[in-house]
C-alpha cells in the first residue's frame, strides 16, 4: 500500500478517534466530577455523611470499574442502539467509552479531593458557609491541579479503548490497525498507527502535566480558598496583639496599683524632683 493510499485512510481514523474521545471526555467529566466529590461528602465524617449511600454509589463504580471494556461494549449494545440507532460507528462508541470512564474518573477524582486540608473545610464552616460553598470555594479550586492530572489519565485510558472499539466497527485508528494491519497484514500500515498514538498520548500527557505545573506553581488556588489560609494564619496573631494591647491599656488605666511595679521593671529610683527646685532656685539669686 502506498503512501498515497494510506494518508486519507489515517487522516479519517484520526478525526474519528479525537471525535470519540474528546465527547466521550465531556462525558465523563460532567458525570464523574460530582460523583467522587459525592463519595467524599457522604463518607464517614464528611459533610453529607451517610454511609449506606457511600457504600452503594462505591460499589456501582467498583463494578464498572472492574468490567473489561470490551465486554461492556457487548453488554452495552441494547443500550447504545436505544439511544443512538446503531451499534456500529463512532457516534455508538461514545456511549460505552463515557460509562466506562465515568466511574474511572470518579475514583480519580475521589482521591484528588480527600487531599485538601481539612483546616480549610473546618475555616468555612466557621464563616457559616454551606455545602455548596465549600464544595465551590474550597474543594474544587484547591484539587484543581490533581483534577487535571485526573482528567489527562482518563484521556490517555480513553484513547486505548477507542483503539479496542474498533476492533466492534467504531472506527478510529484502532479499526485501522485491526482491518489493514492485522487482516490484510499491512504491517508499515499498523506501525504508522501505532507511531500516532504513541504521539497524540505524548502530547496529551505532555499538555496535563504542564498545565498541572502550572497551577502547582502559582498554589492552585482559586477565589477565596487563599484568602482563608491568610485568615487562619492571621488569627493567631491578631488574638495575641489583642490580648497585649489589653494588658498594656489595662496597665495605662490604673497606674496606682501598678506604679511600684513599674519602677521596679525600668531598675531606677524614683526622683523627688521638689528636691531639686529649691536648689534652682538659689543658683538663680547668687548669680
Amino acid at each position: 500500500m502506498t503512501w498515497s493510499e494510506m494518508w486519507p485512510l489515517l487522516e479519517q481514523a484520526c478525526w474519528d478517534t479525537l471525535y470519540m474521545v474528546g465527547w466521550s471526555t465531556v462525558i465523563a467529566v460532567v458525570g464523574g466530577l460530582p460523583l467522587g466529590i459525592l463519595l467524599v461528602l457522604t463518607d464517614r465524617g464528611g459533610l453529607l455523611q451517610n454511609t449506606v449511600l457511600n457504600k452503594v454509589i462505591g460499589q456501582v463504580v467498583n463494578i464498572a470499574r472492574s468490567m473489561p471494556f470490551i465486554i461492556l461494549m457487548v453488554a452495552l449494545m441494547g443500550f447504545t442502539r436505544s439511544i443512538t440507532g446503531t451499534t456500529i460507528g463512532r457516534e455508538a462508541a461514545i456511549v460505552p467509552l463515557a460509562i466506562g470512564a465515568i466511574p474511572f474518573f470518579a475514583r480519580l477524582v475521589e482521591t484528588a479531593v480527600r487531599e485538601v486540608d481539612g483546616g480549610l473545610v473546618e475555616a468555612v464552616q466557621s464563616m457559616g458557609g454551606n455545602t455548596w460553598t465549600i464544595v465551590r470555594r474550597v474543594l474544587v479550586p484547591e484539587s484543581l491541579p490533581s483534577l487535571i492530572s485526573s482528567t489527562t489519565t482518563t484521556i490517555v485510558a480513553l484513547i486505548g479503548y477507542s483503539a479496542m472499539a474498533g476492533t466492534v466497527g467504531a472506527g478510529g485508528l484502532g479499526d485501522i490497525a485491526i482491518r489493514y494491519g492485522y487482516q490484510r497484514f499491512e504491517t508499515e500500515l499498523m506501525w504508522i498507527t501505532v507511531g500516532i498514538l504513541a504521539v497524540v498520548i505524548s502530547l496529551i500527557q505532555f499538555a496535563g502535566d504542564y498545565a498541572a505545573r502550572g497551577l502547582h506553581r502559582r498554589g492552585g488556588r482559586s477565589g477565596a480558598a487563599p484568602r482563608l489560609r491568610l485568615l487562619k494564619s492571621r488569627a493567631p496573631a491578631n488574638s495575641g496583639s489583642r490580648t497585649s494591647g489589653g494588658t498594656g491599656s489595662a496597665a495605662a488605666a490604673d497606674p496606682d496599683g501598678t506604679g511600684s511595679a513599674d519602677t521596679g521593671a525600668t531598675g531606677a529610683d524614683p526622683v523627688d524632683t521638689s528636691a531639686e527646685a529649691p536648689s534652682a532656685a538659689g543658683a538663680g539669686k547668687v548669680a
